[in-house]
């Protein structure tokens, strides 16, 4: 099925409460550990083995490495993720776009990749896609929560949300929407190495952005300050880069044997 040879493809990503001063002890008591939430999205973040890998992943274990702090890291859908980074005070969640709305909700990380928002149609429709005010009047599928479908309704276009990402090449192929809103890395060969480069075509990019690992007001901002010194040295020792390589030709342990 078309949904199942798409998850390896998939791209892509409250308020806080004040601590009184005069209960020193709550902001001392920070948690020892990290719970650190994501979603599936190739090639960020994927399961091989039972184990959570890819690029962005990869970033944020060498950060936590360096920084000296412990960490736990689940995938759950983008709402659970998110939710619980807002309201877990040990909370971390990556790769989360930092918006202009969501920049008071948390501590910045990162940031942990580049994304660009990509318009992506059916190659036989042959689209064209010079601005992304060609594309308004079409029927666009957006990820339910997520910011591209944010950004897209805030100026005016016809988005088509879903609860699952992974839906929407279906829905494309299926002719319920014109266009997917997608996120991809800068270079990405997923489509070719999917097979669907023939059948699915990116049309437009329509934004870039940084994404990060959002984290929970109450995590210390030691924790956060040795993080963002960590993640500079990875962009700056080449570290990253190398990890971005080792994802380049990448295929689950599963198809390996």
């Amino acid at each position: 099925m078309l949904s199942n040879r798409f998850v390896a493809f998939v791209a892509f990503v409250a308020g806080a409460i004040p601590v009184a001063c005069a209960a020193p002890a709550v902001v001392s008591a920070a948690p020892a550990r990290l719970y650190i939430t994501t979603e599936l999205s190739a090639p960020s973040a994927m399961l091989d083995g039972g184990r959570v890998v890819g690029i962005a992943t990869d970033k944020v274990r060498e950060a936590m490495d360096r920084a000296g702090v412990a960490y736990t890291i689940d995938m759950l859908p983008w709402k659970r993720a998110y939710k619980a980074a807002l309201e877990r005070p040990n909370g971390c969640v990556y790769s989360t776009t930092r918006t202009p709305d969501r920049e008071r909700l948390f501590k910045w990380v990162g940031p942990t990749d580049i994304a660009q928002w990509v318009l992506i149609g059916r190659a036989d429709r042959k689209l064209q896609l010079r601005n992304l005010e060609d594309a308004r009047g079409l029927r666009i599928g957006t990820y339910n929560g997520d910011a591209r479908d944010a950004y897209l309704r805030e100026r005016g276009f016809t988005t088509d949300p879903t609860s699952n990402d992974l839906s929407n090449p279906q829905k494309l192929m299926l002719g319920r929407i014109d266009l997917w809103a997608a996120s991809l890395r800068s270079g990405s060969t997923v489509l070719a190495r999917y097979g669907y480069d023939k059948q699915l075509v990116p049309l437009l990019v329509f934004n870039e952005i940084g994404v990060y690992l959002a984290c929970n007001r109450a995590v210390p901002n030691d924790v956060v300050g040795r993080l963002n010194k960590a993640f500079d040295q990875i962009a700056q020792d080449g570290t990253g880069r190398r990890i971005e390589r080792r994802y380049e030709n990448w295929v689950p342990a599963a198809r390996r044997r």
